[in-house]
């Protein structure tokens, strides 16, 4: 048995897209399983793996973690990812809750129909720009400091860095009147285990098509 963590989704993005960001951030390597049939999905349940009867999956430390935010909680507080102090991690939790919102309207996209996808877009669109953006664009401005919490890279920005990208697919200028994420997304991106997991062959998944759709309405739906 490897001592990395493993974990256990599709082989896609959703939800455990975030969790290997953040492991990969903090530099650990990991192994995946990938449920490919809903046979996979229902082992697991009948075997008692699943808490809830959902993925995510991970195993750590001897345990068997479910529920993403929980799971992204232990890892940035195992990795030194959670700030120095109560008040900071409250920062950490405020900031990322916000991109998370953000993201989720990212995570359904893949699932809108085909005439719904162009507002879906724009709602995309003017949600990063005038809710989520400028609170970052404002918070990097007046601190003047390289990370959102503390002068201390956090799950924060590795929360907010793998919402620029994943927003860029869709809106390529979005950034265009935010000054400081560019440079926080150019800082970012060239941090050692960031480059690295950007690069192709990595663990990063790509952008969710028609076969990944497909996969989890296989896998999930009855």
């Amino acid at each position: 048995m490897s001592g990395k963590p493993r974990l256990t989704y599709l082989n896609g993005r959703g939800r455990m897209e975030p969790v290997r960001w953040l492991l990969a951030a903090a530099g650990v390597e990991f192994e995946e399983t990938f449920l490919e049939t809903r046979e996979q999905y229902e082992k697991l349940i009948k075997d008692g793996v699943l808490m809830f009867q959902q993925v995510p999956l991970v195993e750590i430390d001897g345990m068997k973690m479910v529920q993403t935010r929980a799971i992204l909680s232990y890892i940035a507080g195992k990795y030194n990812l959670y700030g120095k102090d109560l008040k900071e991690r409250a920062l950490i939790d405020m900031y990322v809750e916000g991109i998370t919102d953000l993201m989720q309207m990212i995570l359904m996209f893949p699932f809108s129909p085909p005439e719904a996808k162009e507002k879906n877009i724009d709602s995309i669109k003017e949600r990063a720009s005038n809710r989520y953006f400028p609170v970052f664009e404002k918070v990097l401005k007046q601190h003047g400091q390289d990370f959102l919490v503390g002068n201390k890279f956090s799950w924060a920005d590795v929360q907010l860095i793998e919402a620029i990208l994943a927003v860029e697919e869709k809106i390529p200028a979005v950034l265009s009147g935010f000054p400081q994420l560019q440079a926080f997304k150019k800082r970012m991106s060239n941090m050692p285990t960031i480059k690295k997991f950007l690069q192709p062959g990595s663990p990063r998944k790509p952008p969710p098509d028609e076969c990944y759709v497909e996969t989890v309405l296989k896998v999930f739906k009855k």
